[in-house]
């Protein structure tokens, strides 16, 4: 079972290297390399750790990290969502999914919004998300990368 633990500042490293894998192994046929390692270029210490000051959590099984999750609360938007290479395919991305959704609702956040990166688009839409038009997603260090737009309204 997935234990769902909020994030500290401590933990900023290994939430980059759990996205990095993450982005490298599963994004392969949506993006190309080049892009895939633009996007994962750099460390932790480059401005990935600011977001462990948002609601940012890490899914961990026997107390070590396998997926992360985050919400903005400034935008009402689902981000960072990543799950381990050798983790993948056991339900931990949909469980910190359902826990990121629960933290909307208990601050009564009536909807969210994200960018599902075009690999994960499908489970998205499983998950109750709605979204097809392809935008482009400005990432903060300049890479432009195709992505869907998507929105799920929650229930009380």
């Amino acid at each position: 079972m997935l234990e769902i633990k909020r994030a500290t500042p401590e933990d900023a490293q290994v939430a980059f290297d759990i996205r990095l894998q993450a982005i490298r192994s599963q994004c392969i046929g949506a993006y190309t390399h080049e892009q895939m390692m633009l996007w994962t270029r750099g460390k932790a210490e480059d401005g990935y750790g600011v977001l462990m000051d948002k609601l940012f959590y890490l899914g961990c099984i026997q107390g070590e990290p396998v997926a992360t999750g985050m919400l903005d609360l400034d935008n009402n938007e689902v981000g960072a969502l990543f799950v381990l290479p050798e983790f993948t395919g056991r339900g931990y991305g949909k469980a910190m999914l359902d826990h990121l959704e629960n933290v909307a609702r208990e601050r009564a956040i009536g909807a969210v919004v994200l960018d599902a990166t075009l690999n994960a688009a499908t489970f998205y839409r499983d998950c109750g998300y709605v979204g097809d038009e392809q935008a482009t997603y400005h990432s903060p260090s300049g890479l432009a990368l195709a992505c869907i737009p998507m929105t799920k309204r929650l229930s009380a």
